[in-house]
């Protein structure tokens, strides 16, 4: 089973990580309009490529932050449940919202998709740039954080059974500072510069 959730995790990092230049391409795109703009020509089309830019970026990191177990929650009381306790409250919350939000977005996402390549849709503001190809990712990030949460479920359940967290890819952690000042050899005084 675990080789099954690393396959799904594995799907969502590739995913996660493609889609990751966009941040270099957005970068480049707003810098070329600011500088455009402060020599007196901006450009038409900058605004509608950065924000498609980052509302792809946004769907489509959506699936890997999951797999990493990196979206936002309130886990001020959740980290002092023990693991079985966590499980199960995160698999009550993944069937009353998860479940349900993440299907009606993929399913509104097909209506959404279809209507704007059957109109061939273009941007309001610079009717040269193309937004139907965009709209299409919208059903795809949905049915990839869907994937995503089925292996999120399945961890949840096997943590009920076992009373620990099954293992998870990691690539990249959050290390706390205190953690780093013992990994290096520093102590407070040392950065206050008194040393003893």
């Amino acid at each position: 089973m675990q080789r099954y959730l690393f396959f799904i995790d594995r799907i969502s990092t590739w995913v996660g990580k493609a889609f990751a230049w966009c941040i270099l391409i957005l970068t480049f795109v707003v810098t070329y309009d600011v500088v455009m703009r402060k020599f007196g020509n901006p450009t038409v089309w900058a605004f509608d490529v950065s924000w498609m830019l980052y509302g792809t970026l946004f769907l489509m990191a959506g699936a890997y932050t999951l797999s990493r177990n990196g979206h936002v929650r309130g886990d001020v009381l959740y980290g002092f449940f023990p693991p079985r306790a966590q499980a199960s409250l995160d698999l009550v919350l993944y069937f009353l919202f998860f479940v349900p939000g993440i299907l009606a977005l993929a399913y509104a996402g097909i209506g959404y998709a279809e209507t704007s390549w059957g109109q061939k849709e273009t941007s309001y503001n610079s009717p040269d740039i193309i937004i139907y190809p965009v709209k299409v990712l919208i059903p795809i990030a949905g049915m990839l954080v869907f994937l995503q949460g089925i292996a999120e479920i399945v961890r949840c359940i096997q943590c009920l059974r076992t009373g620990a967290w099954p293992g998870r890819a990691h690539d990249v952690e959050e290390i706390d500072i205190e953690e780093l000042k013992q990994m290096v050899g520093v102590k407070d005084n040392d950065i206050a510069g008194t040393k003893p």
